[in-house]
């Protein structure tokens, strides 16, 4: 009998782009290419009103172990967001 894997598999991060209109690119591991927009996290969360100011958010980069990005030691995203909510 096979037995299923306990442990969820994360999808890692390979690299991540600002775009325009505060959308990133992210590359995963598996070769899928998905974008997210920030826009509505922007508006909703106050943490993430930094990223309007370009510089902050052109400082994205992908977090040790490409389980999420980062942009300072406030704001992150997982990579599970990405890749459930982005396009």
């Amino acid at each position: 009998m096979k037995r299923g894997n306990k442990f969820k598999e994360f999808h890692i991060i390979k690299s991540v782009e600002p775009l325009n209109n505060k959308i990133i690119e992210v590359i995963f591991n598996n070769g899928v290419c998905k974008k997210y927009e920030l826009k509505i996290l922007i508006n909703k969360y106050n943490v993430f009103k930094e990223l309007e100011n370009e510089k902050v958010f052109n400082s994205v980069r992908v977090d040790s172990g490409g389980y999420g990005i980062i942009w300072n030691e406030r704001i992150d995203l997982s990579s599970e967001e990405i890749w459930n909510n982005g396009y």
